[in-house]
């Protein structure tokens, strides 16, 4: 689907099992049901992605993310809740619940609650986090907007939901949660 589509249609198309294309607060970003093994495959396919690398969950809320933050001891919650909303992603240690093409070749979880309100309307809407990951083909540059998606993924995406980026320059800053280790800056 190469033509922009409303909110509802775009969840519509995560809850089938499809790929999406979204602004974030610096890229454009693909992302499908980190739950959906199908749809997790795809986009590493389309992508083009070598699924050792992992990708981001982002979500709307840290409350979200409870599924994933379960058995985390209550003193490493501070980082997150100090940090979210806004571009930090964490590695999180895994706690069973993600699926492998989403952790990659790791034992932990990059997560991320978004301040962008079209990202947060998304999630919300989903009722649950997406996969979050730059809309390109590997080793390219990332998109910059809904045209530049498109040329590069033409018909092969469900859903492209229009709307602005959130106005930062660089993609988020990824740390490592047990170590304080900036991996991303």
């Amino acid at each position: 689907m190469t033509e922009a589509c409303t909110l509802e249609t775009t969840v519509a198309a995560l809850r089938a099992g499809g790929v999406i294309a979204y602004p974030t607060e610096a890229v454009w970003g693909l992302g499908c049901d980190p739950d959906n093994d199908e749809a997790l495959a795809r986009l590493l396919r389309l992508k083009q992605r070598d699924p050792a690398k992992g990708m981001i969950l982002v979500a709307a809320s840290i409350a979200q993310f409870a599924p994933w933050l379960e058995g985390l001891p209550l003193e490493l919650h501070a980082p997150l809740v100090a940090s979210w909303p806004g571009p930090h992603t964490w590695l999180v240690p895994d706690n069973g619940r993600s699926h492998g093409l989403l952790r990659g070749d790791h034992d932990r979880v990059a997560l991320r609650v978004s301040a962008h309100p079209l990202v947060v309307k998304l999630c919300t809407a989903f009722g649950k986090p997406i996969v979050s990951t730059s809309a390109n083909q590997a080793g390219e540059p990332p998109a910059m907007s809904a045209d530049e998606v498109r040329a590069i993924f033409g018909d092969a995406l469900d859903a492209v939901l229009d709307g602005p980026l959130g106005g930062l320059e660089r993609p988020s800053t990824i740390r490592d949660l047990i170590s304080g280790r900036i991996l991303r800056s």
